[in-house]
């Protein structure tokens, strides 16, 4: 029976998209077909029509259809009142269950619709990526923008991600994603690429989707050494002697990209650590420090519009002002400057170690001074810094930083 329902719903597939082919509506109008559409083969052949059409129009119409999203596919104001007086004169199941749907807009029952062909996820996450990039100039998209991302952290929760090892034997179609999603650390070349994955003291992983299982997430670079490193350029050097995983004693993570501008903000990196922490200390038991080697993107923007310079600064002079700003400097919400340091600091790290002539790249010297850091998982106070940080911003950090920050202060 399974087979003969398979076989006439591919027969009447084929025979909505043969007269799908042929319609020329407005997307608008599609999209007000689909949400009242029941039937599933229809609905599907709806859906994929939507998508096709999207991805087809030029950057004015999907703005456009984004105006459309926002404007008349909300919800209706005067219906949740009305819901919401319903289950307040009588909380029963069905006042809530009205009150439910009223204060969803039809957007996203919308997306949902759109979510139900094979592929469909993938269209959406850049579809976002296209509305994230008019938000700028068109900041009443942003209702919408929070619907896409209250339905993707759900459709991308931690429950639904896969961990992979990335190494030299992964496929070449992920391996050349792998080289162009690389954000902090640029892979110029396969050879590149291969002294990062391939030696058996570096590892590399990431997370994956189901729904889009060869489009990597995030992923995270990891260099096993024997100690804590302070420079970048010693760990990805050509010739360096490589090192035997078992000797290792410090698992260091030198990058962290983020590869799907449509997640923007939809958090993956506190997870991804934590179950790479997790997986290598089961299959190396001796690793006993786990740390970063980070950029401090905000460090050299920040010093010079509070009238100070990181130009012709010794080694000590760099790494005292690197210190305080990552301490010192905070926004409004009294949360750090520094969005890397924000991050890690949320994870429940503490800043462990500042170096100087540490990333001597173009980019590294542009952003830091070369200046980089170390922030340390300590297994055993991770819980604790986040709940502190998380309380009211208090930032852990080593004596040693806590030191090279008070020498910035005396020098000013």
């Amino acid at each position: 029976m399974s087979f003969l329902a398979e076989l006439m719903s591919t027969v009447f597939e084929r025979r909505y998209r043969r007269s799908s082919a042929r319609d020329d509506r407005p997307i608008e109008e599609l999209c007000t077909d689909l949400l009242g559409n029941s039937g599933e083969v229809s609905g599907g052949v709806l859906a994929r029509l939507i998508l096709d059409r999207y991805a087809s129009l030029d950057w004015e119409d999907k703005r456009a259809f984004f105006a459309f999203l926002t404007g008349s596919q909300g919800i209706d104001v005067a219906t949740v009142r009305a819901a919401l007086d319903s289950f307040e004169a009588a909380p029963d199941k069905a006042s809530y269950r009205a009150l439910m749907a009223a204060c969803e807009p039809d957007r996203q029952e919308l997306a949902r619709r759109l979510n139900q062909v094979p592929g469909a996820t993938e269209r959406l996450v850049e579809m976002r990526a296209d509305l994230l990039a008019m938000l700028p100039e068109n900041p009443e998209f942003a209702m919408l923008d929070l619907d896409f991302r209250h339905l993707f952290a759900s459709w991308f929760n931690r429950g639904f991600l896969v961990l992979r090892p990335i190494n030299w034997e992964t496929p070449a179609e992920i391996l050349e994603k792998i080289i162009a999603y690389e954000a902090v650390h640029a892979i110029d070349s396969w050879d590149d690429l291969r002294r990062r994955v391939q030696p058996e003291d570096r590892r590399c992983f990431a997370f994956f989707h189901p729904a889009m299982p060869n489009e990597p997430l995030i992923f995270v670079e990891v260099a096993l050494t024997r100690g804590v490193p302070g420079s970048v350029q010693a760990l990805l050097a050509k010739g360096r002697d490589v090192l035997e995983a078992e000797k290792a004693d410090t698992a260091t993570f030198y990058s962290i990209s983020n590869c799907q501008s449509g997640l923007a903000g939809i958090s993956f990196g506190n997870s991804l650590i934590k179950q790479v922490v997790a997986d290598l200390s089961r299959a190396l038991p001796k690793l006993s420090t786990f740390v970063t080697l980070s950029p401090i993107p905000g460090l050299t923007r920040w010093l010079a519009a509070n009238d100070r310079s990181l130009d012709g600064a010794d080694a000590a002079r760099a790494r005292a002002l690197a210190a305080h700003y990552l301490i010192q400097a905070k926004r409004p919400d009294g949360r750090p400057v520094d969005p890397v340091a924000r991050f890690h600091l949320g994870n429940g790290a503490e800043v462990h170690n500042v170096h100087a002539d540490a990333d001597t790249s173009e980019n590294g010297r542009r952003q830091s001074g070369g200046v980089m850091v170390n922030y340390l998982y300590d297994r055993a106070r991770i819980t604790q810094n986040h709940e502190k940080f998380a309380a009211d911003g208090t930032i852990a950090a080593s004596s040693e930083v806590r030191s090279l920050a008070a020498i910035a202060l005396e020098d000013a």
